[in-house]
């Protein structure tokens, strides 16, 4: 039993041994990128192989001419050449296609046959001509063959099986034939052949093993750069092109459209009441928004367009071909009302947002896709300010605009603030007592080359241009020189900026520059709006406890306003709320208006909030807010704003008419 296990076994380990050899003659169809780069090594080599086999066989019948027949020496050779010229015409020919990939396997096995078939016939051809001629004449026979056969061994060396094969069928019959010869020193010729044919064998096996690794490495390399480039072009959490894409191919857009002379449209999105739903919902519930965003996007601009994410919850369109203003508001408005729609929440909930959209068309906007883009913003900017939630295209209207803008800005940058800009002061009045208990600073700013430019206009501008920091800081101090003229009992109210509370550090110069003036930190409100906290929660959280923890009241203005006040107004350190002064035109008109004051004053009270009402213009308004339970108001009712001079004037007159309550009515 012993012994049939064990012939079992050597003969199992025969076969696996021979399969082992025949798999060295046979084509890796395995690997598709070896056999790709195989047909491209060959496409290089082979050509030299047949010119390499055209000189050295013409060498030879040159010198078996008129030692042997013509039969045996030139007719072969014409024949052989023949198939030789053939293949090298068609080697050449291929060169200039594309590689089929489908067709390379078929293509190399005929390689390999081709090489067994020629390697036969040529080595036939030579023993042939091996019985004719003098010693020197069998001698150049010997080196045809062998020197022949390690050239188109080399040549083959990325086909591992040809290179094998005609190796193989070259050496081990011409040796074998060479040694039955009666001659000793071809005896010998043939065995060195053999050894350097062995050594080349195993150089020849090791050179495909490397190259077999090194195509390997290539293609890794490859993926990991085409990896790469998808990772630098795409934004992984929404798979759009990202910033980067998006301006490459806005730059192809643009130069594509130069040279056509036709046109397309630039778009920017922006999502208006985004950060809310981060703030509230977790950055999940964001994540899933942007990817529900993207989604919505590219349905409406199907195959139409280039989507982009720029960053953050900032969206970027490449509509490819010109829109018409009325095309282009369609869009526009359909875009808008997709990204109206609710969105479903990972955790079961939905959120509502809208997004505002600025187009800018090319040609009419420019060739250049940076002005391109500045005019896309320009108008974005334009919609959020004027028109949330709707699509706005730039028109020579706002290159008007931005262009005064621009004016704007120079002249802001290069004025002498401390000179030039100035405030005045608006009451606020408690009207159970009929008592001014604050000024509100009102930045002002008179150009020597523009004229009086209204805060409106330069503050958009400072703010947008960097400029606001410098000009806070100017108009800060002068509003507290301003306030310790006035009695104890009345406070400051001041407006910051968004990068006014930027960081600690600004919070920090703010504290140094109150106590510096020697006011009392009780007597100084500071304002900020929804939109300027909004824009960092956590960070407006720092701040503001720092100013509080110095005694700074902080006031949020414009309440009511941003998207979802709700939503974090529970989390910012406040101490009052101002109600924006658009709730307050038609309340005496309209309920909705009326109701939504009721639900901000409830709760207010409920946070343990003052509450403050903007805008009041009429006597009625005055009745209505104080019968809703409105204590502190401002507006033109009570008092414009005034100079600093006039504010001592006007508290004089408060304390003069001191023993009459002056009532909030007219």
């Amino acid at each position: 039993m012993d012994t049939v296990v064990g012939s079992v076994e050597r003969g199992g380990y025969a076969v696996r041994r021979i399969l082992t050899i025949l798999d060295l003659f046979r084509v890796d169809t395995s690997n598709p990128d070896l056999m790709q780069a195989q047909m491209r090594a060959l496409h290089n080599h082979v050509p030299l192989l047949y010119l390499i086999l055209a000189i050295n066989s013409t060498a030879v019948a040159v010198t078996h001419l008129g030692v042997a027949p013509n039969w045996i020496t030139v007719y072969p050779l014409v024949g052989l050449l023949s198939v030789c010229a053939l293949r090298l015409g068609l080697w050449l020919r291929r060169r200039q296609r594309p590689l089929d990939a489908q067709a390379t396997p078929a293509k190399l096995r005929a390689t390999i046959a081709l090489a067994g078939l020629l390697a036969a016939s040529f080595m036939a051809w030579g023993v042939a001509l091996l019985r004719y001629g003098d010693a020197y004449a069998q001698a150049h026979v010997l080196f045809y063959v062998g020197n022949t056969m390690i050239a188109c061994a080399f040549c083959l060396a990325h086909l591992r099986a040809a290179s094998l094969l005609v190796m193989a069928i070259v050496v081990v019959p011409f040796c074998l034939y060479v040694g039955y010869l009666d001659n000793h020193v071809m005896r010998a010729i043939a065995l060195n052949l053999l050894v350097v044919s062995g050594a080349l064998a195993f150089v020849l096996l090791t050179y495909h093993r490397d190259f077999t690794r090194l195509i390997g490495q290539q293609v890794e390399l490859e993926r990991l750069s085409r990896d790469n480039l998808r990772l630098a072009n795409i934004d992984t959490l929404t798979g759009l092109p990202n910033r980067r894409s998006f301006f490459t191919s806005l730059e192809a857009a643009t130069q594509a459209a130069e040279a056509r002379g036709d046109g397309f449209v630039v778009g920017l999105v922006d999502l208006d009441g985004f950060k809310p739903v981060n703030d509230a919902h977790g950055h999940g519930a964001g994540d899933a928004v942007l990817q529900e965003t993207a989604g919505r996007l590219q349905a409406v601009l199907g195959d139409s367009g280039v989507v982009a994410r720029l960053g953050g919850d900032e969206f970027g369109l490449i509509l490819s071909s010109a829109h018409g203003a009325t095309a282009l508001a369609k869009t526009g408005e359909t875009l808008c009302g997709a990204l109206a729609a609710p969105f479903r929440l990972p955790n079961g909930g939905s959120a509502q947002i809208a997004a505002s959209i600025g187009f800018a068309s090319c040609p009419e906007a420019g060739y250049k896709s940076a002005i391109l883009v500045e005019r896309a913003d320009y108008a974005l900017y334009y919609a959020k300010a004027n028109s949330r939630g709707s699509a706005v295209l730039f028109t020579e209207e706002h290159e008007r605009l931005l262009r005064t803008q621009s004016v704007i800005e120079q002249a802001l940058r290069h004025a002498d603030h401390a000179r030039e800009m100035s405030l005045v002061y608006q009451p606020i009045v408690d009207v159970r007592s009929g008592r001014t208990i604050a000024f509100e600073a009102l930045a002002r700013w008179k150009s020597p080359e523009l004229g009086q430019i209204s805060p409106a206009v330069f503050v958009p501008i400072a703010e947008r241009s960097g400029l606001i920091t410098r000009i806070t800081a100017v108009l800060f101090g002068q509003a507290l020189a301003a306030a310790r003229a006035w009695p104890d009992s009345i406070a400051l109210s001041f407006n910051l900026s968004m990068a006014d509370i930027a960081s600690p550090q600004a919070a920090a110069n703010i504290v140094a520059t109150v106590k510096a003036s020697g006011l009392a930190p009780g007597r100084v409100v500071l304002e900020a709006t929804e939109t300027a906290l909004i824009q960092d929660v956590d960070q407006a959280q720092k701040v503001l406890r720092t100013l509080r923890a110095n005694g700074i009241a902080i006031a949020l203005d414009d309440f009511g306003t941003g998207y979802s006040s709700l939503s974090y107004v529970h989390r910012l350190p406040l101490d009052k709320l101002k109600i924006d002064r658009s709730f307050i035109s038609e309340i005496t008109t309209d309920p909705a208006s009326r109701d939504i004051v009721t639900s901000i004053l409830a709760l207010a009270r409920n946070l343990k909030l003052c509450c403050v009402v903007e805008g009041i213009e009429t006597a009625e308004q005055a009745r209505l807010l104080e019968s809703l339970g409105c204590v502190q108001m401002q507006g033109y009712h009570f008092h414009r704003p005034m100079g600093f001079s006039d504010t001592l004037d006007y508290l004089d007159a408060e304390v003069a008419r001191a023993p009459h309550r002056v009532q909030a009515v007219a």
